[in-house]
């Protein structure tokens, strides 16, 4: 169980990512990483003899079976960056999470259409309506909205999510031990259980400290396509996510705001500098050129569906299923069910994934 090594490391709070996947990429083995001397140690280009004698002080002191217990007793999942399901947008970036630990269901998630949120966490009600409406316009459709479940615009734009029937992911600055802030723990709960994910690259004992929020923003720009602003201050965390987003080379989107309102100051700085203006959904779209079929066409498509169709409809609706798992359910034969897949597949309704899998739109 080499996964035990890769949690063995996020336990150590004086290391990072950074310093776990060098040691990875050298080794190309976790364990061998963890369970390296100073002597093996020596030879990594870049890593001072006191960086490495610090790491041996601190890795003597942890019990990866003791560690990794810790993570399972507590119903906490995780994704290690060697894990075929890590999310392939963030291994693209600069200094990527060593592992991500999770609670929900990323597989919930269309990871192809994903939209980072975010904004200044005293926020005005113009931004939290202009969020509102924005995700209305974009409501059943399988765009996915990330953002980091602080209050203000964090937690607007999830919970606008949820209300308009879109996942969500939420990428938090601590370990699972603590919620923050406390009030969004209803919040935290509905995203765990239906609406999507909640993900951290922090051990479940470590706490939402300070320089934890500006690191976390990494992760929320990385596993998005592009990140939508609706309102920050010249000095503000979304501006560090605006700033990350283009490092990245991820599209930059923005929502004006009122100039007499200092926490646009930030947006009309990025819209000079070349940032998308968004005043509607088809803005975003056209940015990150998506295409999606408009709500009312698809529940227009829902109410015209015959009795199999239907059936096929409800087999699939909490996950994906394979075509025998389908016709095991719905009990037709397998013609019968090609046909009506490829019919519903060209109506928009569900689509075909992983090979022989299908999943509602």
């Amino acid at each position: 169980m080499k996964n035990k090594f890769w949690i063995a490391f996020s336990s150590i709070e004086q290391i990072d990512s950074q310093f776990t996947l060098k040691l990875f990429e050298y080794f190309k083995d976790i364990e061998k990483a963890f369970n390296a001397n100073q002597n093996d140690l020596k030879n990594i280009e870049g890593l001072s003899i006191k960086k490495a004698e610090h790491f041996l002080r601190l890795r003597d002191k942890v019990n990866p079976d003791k560690v990794f217990k810790s993570v399972v007793d507590k119903g906490i999942n995780y994704l290690a960056f060697d894990d075929k399901k890590y999310p392939d947008m963030l291994k693209q970036i600069d200094n990527p999470p060593a592992i991500l630990y999770y609670k929900g269901k990323p597989d919930r998630i269309n990871f192809e259409k994903t939209l980072a949120v975010v904004g200044s966490r005293r926020t005005s009600k113009y931004a939290k309506d202009a969020v509102n409406l924005l995700l209305s316009e974009l409501k059943n459709t399988d765009i996915c909205i990330v953002s980091g479940l602080a209050s203000g615009i964090d937690t607007c734009a999830h919970t606008a999510a949820i209300e308009n029937n879109l996942k969500t992911i939420g990428v938090i600055a601590s370990g699972f031990d603590y919620v923050y802030p406390a009030a969004n723990k209803d919040l935290y709960k509905k995203i765990e259980n239906e609406n999507g994910v909640i993900f951290t690259e922090y051990f479940p004992t470590f706490e939402p400290l300070k320089f934890r929020f500006p690191q976390r923003n990494r992760i929320v720009s990385g596993l998005s396509y592009g990140t939508l602003v609706a309102e920050a201050s010249i000095k503000s965390g979304a501006l560090i996510t605006a700033h990350l987003t283009l490092d990245q080379g991820r599209e930059l989107m923005c929502i004006p705001g009122q100039i007499t309102n200092p926490n646009t100051e930030g947006i009309y700085k990025l819209l000079k500098n070349g940032a998308t203006m968004v005043t509607n959904a088809d803005d975003i779209l056209e940015a990150l050129n998506w295409e999606i079929k408009p709500a009312e066409q698809l529940k227009m498509d829902l109410t015209n569906l015959d009795e199999i169709e239907t059936e096929i409809l409800k087999a699939i609706e909490i996950e994906e299923k394979s075509v025998d798992e389908i016709m095991s359910v719905v009990k037709i034969d397998l013609d019968t069910l090609l046909i009506n897949l490829t019919t519903m597949e060209l109506k928009g309704i569900i689509e075909q994934v992983n090979g022989d899998r299908y999943k509602r739109v």
